[in-house]
């Protein structure tokens, strides 16, 4: 796979990623106290939103991630580790493609 296949599959996953933050974004609103929901229903509002928001920020954690390797496909660093400097192997790019360490130096 050459970077400009890779990086069709990056847009595609940063797409993916944006649309995934905007959903949880509105599913980890505040539960509003004065809303006519019953008590369970409130509960099972607030713990969704206890579910939701590390989700969120896990997925934002991404998106930023995303975004900054984009404009990096073209570095003549692209896909080199950042801690041993070997190449991340493709696989691995394509399955997290935020990732910047090879597997060994992920473990």
């Amino acid at each position: 796979m050459d970077k400009s296949e890779f990086n069709k599959v990056l847009l595609a996953e940063l797409e993916r990623t944006k649309a995934t933050v905007k959903d949880l974004t509105a599913m980890s609103g505040p539960v509003e106290p004065d809303v006519a929901i019953g008590r369970i229903s409130r509960m099972d509002a607030i713990n969704n939103k206890a579910v939701n928001d590390p989700a969120l920020r896990k997925a934002k954690e991404k998106l930023a991630l995303l975004e900054r390797m984009v404009g990096q496909v073209d570095d003549p660093g692209f896909g080199l580790c950042r801690k041993c400097g070997q190449a991340i192997p493709m696989k691995r790019l394509l399955l997290m493609p935020h990732s910047t360490y090879c597997v060994a130096c992920a473990s």
